[in-house]
């Protein structure tokens, strides 16, 4: 079995692929089209035209990553790590600025997010870090630190962008795969007692605008015209919206631009607002499908490379969703994390479609046997 699939011609792979996967993807993003199009006005300018012409290089790559030899990825998964954590280091030198956050390195016409990149990065080292260990080395402390390292590092680069939500992301990613590999469960009870009891210095160390969200958070309503401003008016769109939603393009509250950042980190509640009760919940329910596909991928995998590289994959998106769509509805303090796949952004829309592609890759190779050292 394994000789036959490491054998499989391109057309063979190709016809093997796992097409509900793709056709959840196709989905999701062509409800983000039209999404973009509504927040323009019923334009494809600016945001719905570009958000194409970027899903389909990021379609493009996301089927040449499938189709990539699993032993391949797993010998550059170091390269790639590294390289995305050089040009973390370069965005702090060379990174161009906009809305107060140095994030974006200029290459040519497109604006790179390298933190968009570790996401990628990070799942593909740790995925190979854990396959090369055995269960009795997993649990031994002294094979914490190397992990905690892959984590940590990119997480404090991408903390000083100031960029808390992506750097909270890559904490929660990585530590899930930690505990999915097998490490003990007590070390995390101690990680998580020993970050409560930091949280008072932790607070020093936030930046204005940082505790300012938080206290948002708590109260929303202490600066309705300020800091509150977002996520007050996310809330009357939410409910504005009813049980079927006002219909397609007639959204007062994101049409008449009260509603912020409608393309971005607030789209969700755009389309509550257009779509309903009932839209949110038939576009949560593809999202939970998608999820669903991710796990049964991973039970599946017989390597721990693909394994892991399936579970992170659909940790990756969990955690999407679920940020997004609580702090729009103000479960969560404001952070900034866009919907995926129907968020406007090019780096993020193509890294995550590169996430998908190593997911059809593990699920391609889902019989195959990867050597722990090659």
């Amino acid at each position: 079995m394994v000789a036959q699939e490491q054998s499989l011609t391109w057309q063979q792979k190709i016809k093997d692929l796992n097409f509900s996967i793709i056709g959840l993807i196709c989905l999701l993003s062509f409800i983000g089209f039209i999404l973009l199009y509504s927040a323009g006005g019923g334009s494809f300018s600016p945001w719905a035209f570009s958000q194409m012409t970027k899903f389909v290089v990021g379609f493009a790559l996301m089927i040449v990553v499938a189709l990539l030899d699993a032993n391949l990825l797993m010998r550059y998964a170091y390269i790639i790590y590294g390289t995305a954590l050089v040009l973390l280091v370069l965005v702090q030198i060379f990174g161009m600025i906009g809305m107060g956050a140095q994030r974006w390195i200029s290459v040519g016409f497109f604006r790179l997010q390298p933190s968009e990149l570790m996401k990628i990065g990070l799942v593909l080292t740790l995925a190979c870090y854990y396959h090369r260990l055995s269960l009795e080395e997993i649990e031994s402390p002294q094979f914490l630190w190397g992990p905690l390292l892959f984590i940590f590092v990119p997480a404090i680069l991408v903390l000083k962008q100031p960029d808390l939500g992506t750097a909270v992301l890559l904490i929660i990613i990585g530590i899930s795969l930690m505990f999915v590999a097998g490490a003990k469960l007590w070390y995390f009870v101690g990680a998580f007692g020993g970050l409560l009891a930091t949280l008072p210095v932790m607070w020093g160390f936030l930046k204005t605008y940082q505790k300012k969200r938080i206290l948002t958070f708590i109260n929303p309503e202490e600066d309705p015209l300020g800091s509150g401003y977002h996520i007050l008016q996310s809330k009357i769109a939410l409910g504005s919206g009813g049980v079927f939603g006002k219909g397609f393009l007639k959204g007062t509250q994101s049409h008449l631009n009260f509603l912020p950042e409608k393309q971005t980190d607030f789209i969700f509640t755009m389309f509550c607002e257009e779509f309903g009760l009932v839209g949110a919940f038939i576009l949560i329910t593809l999202y939970g499908l998608l999820i669903f596909q991710c796990l049964m991928i991973a039970v599946r995998c017989r390597s721990a490379f693909g394994r892991l590289l399936a579970f992170g994959m659909g940790m990756s998106l969990f955690i999407y969703v679920f940020i997004n769509m609580a702090m729009v509805i103000g479960l969560v303090p404001v952070v900034g994390v866009p919907l995926p796949f129907i968020s406007y952004g090019g780096t993020s829309l193509i890294t995550l479609m590169v996430g998908v592609g190593l997911l059809l890759n593990a699920d391609l190779n889902q019989s195959l046997k990867i050597p722990r050292y090659q």
